[in-house]
């Protein structure tokens, strides 16, 4: 007597062209989803920083800097600013005095903190400059102003014009210096559930360095 049994698709071995085919699929697959994710990582670059006509002078027994930052806000910055919070950002400056037996040596540093703020009942906008940190309550503010439009407060603060940013005697006439130059939007100064979302997000990174050899320019 002979028997006859059927192979049932789901216990027969796959035959390679199967394999195959299924490896491709998944590999087309993976292809896919990774260009997804660079497209979407592209979609969502940082915000640029640049800094555009930087002059250093001297000017009655000091260095001073001028010069204009150049950004955007992004949409989230510009609805927290809305929502009634307010955005802190920092220039900073530091000379060192290059040395050929040890490390460069820092001979100056400055820093400008400003704060910028929306003013609901008046829908004007406030901007505050200091040099040292503002705190809630307004302390350490030596420069305030208000603007009608975001525009107006943006361009303010975005100029640097005559910064002291060190003493003339600071600076060695036979040696070499180098400049370097911060800018950033203060994430630490966000409320604290903001500070948590905002972390690691090209929403809220507002960020520039840049170190370049200390030119001073003759006094116009």
């Amino acid at each position: 007597m002979a028997f006859i049994t059927r192979c049932w698709r789901k216990l027969c071995p796959p035959k390679p062209h199967q394999v195959w085919g299924a490896c491709l699929r998944v590999l087309l697959l993976a292809a896919l989803c990774n260009f997804g994710w660079q497209t979407s990582t592209l979609a969502q670059t940082a915000p640029t920083v640049e800094l555009q006509g930087l002059r250093v002078e001297r000017q009655e027994g000091a260095l001073v800097l001028s010069g204009k930052w150049h950004y955007e806000l992004s949409a989230a910055m510009q609805e927290a600013l809305l929502k009634g919070i307010a955005l802190h950002f920092v220039s900073e400056v530091e000379i060192t005095r290059e040395r050929w037996y040890f490390y460069d040596k820092r001979v100056a540093r400055a820093e400008r903190y400003m704060r910028l703020s929306y003013l609901p009942l008046t829908r004007r906008w406030r901007l505050n400059i200091a040099n040292q940190p503002i705190s809630a309550n307004g302390l350490g503010v030596i420069l305030g102003q208000t603007f009608d439009s975001l525009e107006e407060a943006t361009a303010t603060m975005q100029r640097m014009t005559q910064w002291r940013i060190a003493s003339q005697a600071d600076i060695d006439a036979d040696a070499n210096h180098t400049l370097e130059m911060k800018f950033k939007l203060d994430l630490n100064q966000l409320p604290r559930p903001l500070q948590i979302g905002a972390t690691g997000s090209n929403d809220w990174s507002l960020t520039f360095a840049k170190r370049m050899p200390l030119v001073v320019e003759p006094t116009r």
